[in-house]
């Protein structure tokens, strides 16, 4: 098959979907990679290292999209790249289409075959192509939030870790997944004042096992949350319900009474937040003002560290994205698929982890979750035509 691997149009955006070395694995395996001029640019991937891999550098977008069978991007197309959308392609990327409708009916509309990497699955329930960024943003997070509890950035002026004699910040954690794990791991790192909490005991124990006494761990409820919340200088949201929309947990009249320059990061705002007030922010314009607080919720956090970032992407999708191209080789000679995206339909009928991933396919929404975020109906994957 053809890969196609677009520059990002997201904002700073600085992540690309595949390394050279990926490119490289794939050629090998028979395919051919297209990768737009630039695209590795910010991971410090030039175009001599793609074409050394054996990829196809190409100038514009539009031949990407265009020549490609397979487009593997990091985000979800945005207003300007659905025009590329069509009911032969087979679309690899993060999606997140519960706080998304334009983009959900942008690829219904297309017919597209869209897979999320978030919502891959394998059979224990982990997500294998979600953890990765996940790791990445919970241990950004508390970085991000030690700069802006900074007093010339707005914040309440505490050092993270303190000095002897004075108090560390207190940094509550919602969440205790991947992401509020890795936020416990590097705020305890940094010697703040560490909670975190979730809803399940086993998920608390295994956190309590890990990082023992350096962190206390909270059940749940709406009033452990207003109360750990009220005396926090940093709260990170790192809440997920596996491609649905985001509970908010923290709301509005909550935040009126924090107090002023403390800090709220979320990192759950890809799947639209889990505190009232979260709306997308960028890199270039990373920051808003709630009340007397200051809510972080830039909606691709990973994209600051790119290198590392990809690195750890391609790790993780290579494997699946191997798979998706040898889709239509594995088809016996007198299979009826006669493209990328009814190859690929006949895999996710073999391939239950890539199938969890399957958003749309043929302009039908397979995602319930998806669905009941919007309104909007769904239904089962359907074979090739």
């Amino acid at each position: 098959m053809r890969i196609g691997i677009p520059v990002e149009a997201k904002d700073n955006e600085l992540r690309v979907a595949l390394t050279a070395d990926g490119a490289h694995h794939l050629v090998r395996a028979g395919h051919e990679v297209l990768v737009q001029a630039g695209a590795g640019a910010g991971s410090s991937i030039s175009d001599a290292d793609y074409a050394a891999a054996g990829a196809t550098v190409v100038e514009d977008p539009a031949t990407v999209w265009r020549e490609s069978q397979i487009v593997c991007k990091v985000k979800e197309p945005l207003p300007q790249e659905y025009p590329y959308l069509r009911d032969d392609l087979v679309l690899f990327t993060y999606l997140h289409l519960a706080a998304d409708r334009a983009c959900t009916q942008a690829l219904l509309d297309a017919g597209t075959t869209a897979i999320a990497y978030e919502t891959v699955r394998l059979p224990d329930g982990s997500l294998p192509l979600l953890a990765p960024m996940s790791e990445v943003a919970g241990r950004l997070a508390p970085q991000v939030g030690a700069y802006y509890l900074l007093r010339p950035a707005g914040g309440t002026g505490v050092l993270m870790g303190g000095v002897p004699g004075t108090r560390p910040a207190k940094v509550v954690i919602i969440g205790g997944g991947t992401a509020g794990r890795n936020a416990a791991q590097t705020a305890v790192g940094m010697r703040a004042d560490v909670s975190v909490i979730d809803l399940s005991a086993a998920t608390l124990r295994e956190i309590d096992t890990e990082l023992g006494p350096a962190v206390r761990t909270v059940i749940s409820t709406a009033a452990s949350i207003e109360r750990e919340v009220l005396s926090a200088d940093l709260v990170i949201g790192a809440v997920l319900v596996p491609g649905a929309r985001t509970p908010r947990l923290v709301s509005n009249e909550l935040v009126s009474r924090m107090q002023p320059g403390s800090v709220l990061v979320d990192i759950a705002v890809d799947q639209g937040g889990c505190f009232e007030d979260t709306r997308p922010t960028t890199h270039t314009n990373p920051v808003y003002p709630v009340h007397q607080s200051i809510f972080y919720a830039v909606a691709n956090m990973p994209g600051a560290v790119p290198v590392t970032s990809t690195q750890a992407l391609t790790n993780a999708t290579l494997p699946y994205l191997t798979l998706l191209a040898s889709a239509q080789a594995t088809q016996p000679a007198a299979a009826t698929a006669t493209t990328a995206a009814d190859a690929v339909a006949q895999l996710l009928l073999r391939e239950p982890a890539l199938a969890a991933g399957l958003m749309t396919q043929g302009g039908r929404l397979v995602s319930a979750e998806v669905a009941q975020a919007h309104g909007m109906s769904h239904g089962m994957p359907a074979g090739p035509a």
